[in-house]
Parts: structure tokens; sequence; C-alpha cells
């Protein structure tokens, strides 16, 4: 498995207001199935991010693309594959 870093930049506020509970419902899908490292939204508005975790670029970006604040225009998406290192302490 793969991991993708998925920026979610801010398009338009209000409609990403009105979609947020699908958008976090969609998460928690994804979540549940295994596909969801991580996520969550900049504190400055300026969007979200979300790690993915899948086997190739196209299967993540058919995720994102279903993900409903893309679906319907509140958010763009730019996903970089991420070559994940943990610091141990």
């Amino acid at each position: 498995m793969k991991y993708f870093a998925v920026f979610l930049p801010m398009l338009n506020e209000e409609k990403s207001k009105q979609y947020r509970g699908d958008h976090i419902a969609y998460l928690e899908e994804m979540d549940k199935k295994g596909k969801v490292y991580a996520k969550g939204r900049f504190t400055d508005g300026a969007g979200g991010l979300v790690i993915y975790i899948a086997e190739t670029f196209p299967e993540v970006e058919e995720l994102v693309k279903q993900d409903p604040y893309v679906k319907i225009g509140a958010r763009e998406y730019e996903i970089h594959e991420w070559d994940m290192k943990v610091t141990e302490n």
C-alpha cells in the first residue's frame, strides 16, 4: 500500500459549509474501508488535507473525485504520493 497526501484547497466557502456533513460522512466511510490514514482542516481556512491509502495514483484519484466537496466544486484537489517516514522518539 502507498500513502497519498491530498490537498483540498478552498474554492467556495459557502459550498464547503453547506456540504461539510456530506464530506465528513464520505471520509468516515473511506476510513472504515481502510482508505484514510489521517485527515483535517487547515486552521487558516485555506482548505484541508487527507492522507489516503491506496495501491495506485488512479485509485486514489477516483476516491478523491467521489468526495462531495470535489464533486460539487467546493474544493480543488492536488495529489502527491507520500513517502512516509516515522520518527522514533
